[in-house]
């Protein structure tokens, strides 16, 4: 089984899914688990593969997602023969039956280790949909939380309700302030934001890496309390996959607090 993953969280549940030793080829942002991936080889990035190099490793399957990844490369490996298995959940319950269709695609091609690799798939998936379950019901009791989840910065830019992060986050009780927004990744005015008010404003650590600093000018510049801003870790709220089930938790910490 040879096996080349263009989106990180892909990569990681490839691991996840004990299916590793099948990975001849990777992107340089495929950073977890740190020891696992060194080894294997990098094809450049997300945005820019090496469809070249890619054809030359012969892949049996290529894992791609449709937000991480371009069209025209997809529509490139396909042209030259290649297996695509393309995913776009956009919830965390949608990661589930992901997750379940990559183990079988693996199992497929694994012969003797078919079984373990549909366990696995099996098991995180049912624990992704545990998860949204309890979070859930959880948050049928609690009083909603308006919030913003910003990714960028000149622009400054955040999510519609059309995106995983904004669905994370509305599935644990929050009401994004952008939510009805046009473009899925709008890119927004310092007093659109001062003016929506969000009691949460989230910060995300990728694809710009927000820091301290950046709450300090945001709260300065909209004149809303700092109290009200937070640094949240981008690989919980935005990875799908062996991840989600911590990613559920966490979009609930983040909004009990």
């Amino acid at each position: 089984m040879r096996i080349v993953s263009l989106c990180p969280s892909l990569t990681e549940l490839v691991f996840d899914l004990d299916a590793a030793d099948g990975l001849v080829g990777i992107t340089k942002y495929c950073i977890h688990p740190a020891e696992g991936v060194a080894q294997i080889e990098k094809v450049a990035g997300t945005k820019d593969p090496d469809v070249s190099r890619i054809i030359e490793l012969r892949p049996d399957v290529v894992l791609i997602n449709e937000e991480e990844n371009r069209l025209e490369d997809a529509e490139a490996l396909t042209k030259a023969g290649l297996h695509l298995v393309s995913t776009f959940p956009k919830t965390p319950l949608e990661t589930a039956p992901m997750v379940r269709l990559i183990g079988d695609a693996l199992a497929e091609l694994a012969g003797k280790g078919s079984h373990q690799i549909q366990r696995r798939a099996a098991a995180i998936a049912l624990e992704i949909e545990d998860r949204c379950a309890l979070v859930t019901a959880a948050a049928k009791d609690a009083a909603p939380v308006t919030f913003a989840y910003l990714i960028w910065r000149k622009p400054w830019m955040s999510v519609n309700g059309d995106t995983y992060p904004s669905a994370i986050l509305e599935q644990a009780g929050g009401v994004n302030v952008f939510a009805a927004n046009d473009a899925r990744f709008p890119a927004f005015e310092i007093e659109s934001l001062r003016d929506a008010s969000p009691e949460l404003v989230l910060l995300c650590t990728e694809p710009f890496p927000f820091a301290e600093k950046h709450i300090d000018e945001l709260a300065s510049a909209t004149g809303l309390e700092r109290k009200r801003f937070r640094i949240a870790d981008g690989e919980y709220l935005s990875w799908h996959g062996s991840r989600t089930p911590q990613g559920v938790d966490y979009a609930a910490k983040l909004l009990r607090e």
